[in-house]
């Protein structure tokens, strides 16, 4: 498996509006716009810095994943993303190696991304998120 870079961090927030003004105001860094994953109940926001990206997620629902992390853990770092050369090959090869993945092919994400999320069990309690581009 090559991972070429840290694609994004992924902040789980209430309201987008509201943490945009910190974000934006406060850091300076930019909106590139947002999108909504009606699949994964979440609405993205994306901020870039450098090569990498910081991406705000709201969800859309009560019962999406987002809103059942912050109704656990708060607001704040939900997941950190890595941009693999062949998401496939890099499932596999974690598969091969006893890591358990929550995805076992590829699902689609935010900008076009191939995406696939490794279980935090097994990266200790770490919400990993493959993506290829």
């Amino acid at each position: 498996m090559k991972i070429v870079k840290i694609d994004h961090i992924g902040i789980a927030v209430s309201s987008i509006d509201e943490k945009k003004k910190f974000w934006l105001d406060a850091m300076g860094l930019n909106m590139e716009g947002t999108e909504t994953i009606e699949a994964q109940k979440v609405t993205t926001a994306f901020l870039p810095v450098g090569e990498s990206e910081v991406e705000l997620l709201e969800s859309t629902s009560d019962d999406g994943p987002v809103a059942k992390y912050i109704e656990k853990k708060g607001e704040g770092i939900q997941h950190v993303a890595f941009q693999v050369e062949n998401i496939e090959e890099a499932l596999a090869e974690l598969k091969e190696k006893g890591i358990q993945l929550i995805d076992q092919t590829p699902r689609h994400g935010a900008g076009g991304a191939k995406i696939a999320f490794l279980h935090p069990k097994a990266t200790g309690g770490v919400l990993v998120e493959l993506c290829e581009r």
